[in-house]
């Protein structure tokens, strides 16, 4: 990545408008990608389709086990870097990035591949609310969803509910963070996770790595599996998923009164007995008490009513609705929203 030149400044925000949030620790590390072999590397270890991405894209992916199971979800974007050859970033949990690079590195062998954990040397915000976009706008960054722009070195990735990442070193970073900070509003990561809430993403992290297929965590309905790419880790786990419509597990949205609530906690509901039947996967305080998470659920549980947090039995479980439609049991998937890549 570029450094910014000695004399780039930002242009004071016009008075007025909406403004933004500022999230100063988002809690997502990043993994730079680079080497004449980058794209075929990640091609052949990710969930999407790599190959179909032009300078400045990005798409939700996963890298999974052999066994089909989520290691770590992520969003893969290509530097808008017109120069030969292609240069990602991997933008996943943060406490996942050391790990995952490393796992990848084990399958470099003789590929012409860089693998570098930046999550500590890079800095990184994160921009929501309404006036995010005008407030970037005004420091000259044009971003939309899944889309990455660049500003005096510092990169900027749309996400699909109209939130913005920044990063890059800190001395591309800072300054246009500085800048946007004058019409922001500084908010925590629990407001931050709950923004992840309303957006129906959950990103996996330590306490829920390798417990999932992609499908449980809706990564088809987001666009995060490619079905006409070639083989990668998991490939055939997921598509036998997808062709034979066997999702019994979903991720599902919810609120309830209970405080404390952690990533990896139980679910039980009468239906299932003494058995688990989910996981939460996120989960952010309310925005007046209380708790919104996103839990990977069984569906007949979830259509009994009565789910609630294990050992909590007085947590019940509130649905809430998700941006986007989740199939009932057995539906085939392939209608909803388009996987990545196809």
């Amino acid at each position: 990545m570029s450094e910014p030149s000695p004399q780039a400044s930002f242009p004071a925000a016009p008075p007025g408008g909406a403004r933004a949030l500022l999230c100063a620790d988002p809690g997502l590390g990043l993994i730079d990608v680079s080497g004449e072999d980058a794209a075929a590397f990640l091609h052949g270890q990710l969930s999407s389709d790599v190959r179909a991405l032009e300078p400045g894209q990005a798409q939700y992916s996963c890298y999974n086990t052999a066994k089909g199971r989520v290691l770590a979800n992520l969003v893969v974007a290509r530097l808008p870097e017109q120069a030969r050859p292609a240069r990602y970033a991997l933008v996943l949990a943060h406490e996942l990035a050391g790990t995952i690079r490393e796992r990848l590195a084990k399958y470099v062998m003789r590929s012409k591949v860089v693998l570098a954990d930046r999550s500590t040397e890079w800095a990184m915000f994160g921009l929501a609310g309404a006036g995010a976009t005008t407030v970037l706008a005004a420091a000259g960054v044009a971003f939309s969803p899944l889309s990455l722009a660049q500003s005096g070195g510092a990169c900027v990735l749309g996400l699909p509910d109209g939130r913005a990442l920044a990063f890059g070193t800190p001395a591309a970073v800072v300054p246009l963070r500085d800048a946007v900070a004058q019409r922001a509003d500084a908010i925590d990561r629990g407001v931050w996770l709950r923004a992840d809430v309303d957006a129906g993403i959950a990103w996996v992290v330590a306490a829920t790595s390798d417990q999932f297929v992609a499908q449980m965590l809706n990564w088809d309905l987001v666009g995060g599996i490619s079905f006409r790419k070639g083989c990668y880790p998991g490939q055939e786990i997921v598509a036998r998923m997808h062709y034979l419509g066997r999702v019994k597990e979903r991720l599902l949205a919810f609120e309830t009164d209970a405080e404390d609530v952690s990533a990896g906690a139980a679910l039980r509901s009468q239906a299932f007995g003494d058995q688990s039947c989910g996981t939460v996967v996120v989960a952010a305080p309310g925005p007046r008490g209380g708790t919104r998470l996103l839990a990977v659920a069984q569906l007949a549980a979830a259509a009994a009513g009565d789910l609630a947090l294990a050992g909590r039995p007085n947590a019940a479980l509130t649905p809430l609705p998700l941006p986007y439609a989740v199939p009932p049991p057995g539906a085939d998937a392939r209608d909803q929203v388009p996987a990545a890549g196809d």
